[in-house]
């Protein structure tokens, strides 16, 4: 059973860092690609970053280059979202997921870990 738990979101000011934490289990993931998605309220869910497993090659929406930073450790079966200089727009719930790579669906989700920046 995959199961994915994210960690780290809490409630800071602006300009502040964070680091979410996605512990992954139930299946080895040397073929899958790690990502972190965002649900604001009214809004819909969004790409943030994603991270294939075995070469780390990540991507990132344009709106988070230069501030977010996603890493792997593989070690402990767990992706990382480096957050620094914090925008109250980046107020959301964090969601982890997994792509099998060249599927087009992220077939596992977390139950997401709330974010809030304040101005």
């Amino acid at each position: 059973q995959v199961q994915l738990v994210e960690s780290g979101g809490g409630l800071v000011q602006a300009g502040d860092s964070l680091r979410l934490s996605c512990a992954a289990s139930g299946r080895t993931f040397s073929s899958w690609r790690m990502g972190w998605f965002r649900q604001a309220p009214g809004k819909e869910r969004e790409f943030v970053a994603a991270i294939t497993w075995n070469g780390g090659i990540a991507t990132y929406a344009d709106f988070v280059k230069g501030r977010f930073t996603i890493s792997r450790d593989k070690a402990k079966n767990t992706v990382y979202l480096q957050m620094n200089s914090l925008k109250p727009e980046d107020t959301a719930v964090y969601y982890c997921g997994a792509n099998r790579i060249g599927g087009s669906d992220y077939n596992y989700w977390g139950q997401g870990t709330q974010v809030t920046v304040s101005s």
